[in-house]
């Protein structure tokens, strides 16, 4: 059982790091929307219960894309994005 899930596992994980730099940007995006959701959420007005469940479910959420979108953009891709936001901050201090 133990050696299925582990087939599994690879076989998503590869498929996952065969999408686009591009397709991890937008689902790393998503996740932000789903971090801001999951805490706005909490002006409504509706029961706790419901405001609880609305939490769990959207930071749920978040944490999937987060990971998911993590696996897409790979270590690379990550100092990719890094680079990217700390050569935009030096520009703006010239």
């Amino acid at each position: 059982m133990k050696h299925l899930f582990r087939r599994i596992f690879d076989a998503v994980k590869r498929w996952l790091a065969g999408l686009s730099f591009r397709t991890g940007v937008i689902i790393l995006t998503s996740c932000l929307v789903f971090y801001i959701l999951s805490f706005a959420q909490m002006l409504l007005p509706i029961s706790p219960a419901a405001k609880g469940i609305l939490w769990v479910v959207l930071f749920g959420m978040a944490k999937t894309t987060q990971y998911v979108g993590l696996a897409i953009v790979g270590v690379e891709g990550w100092r990719r994005i890094k680079s990217y936001f700390k050569r935009d901050k030096s520009a703006q201090k010239d």
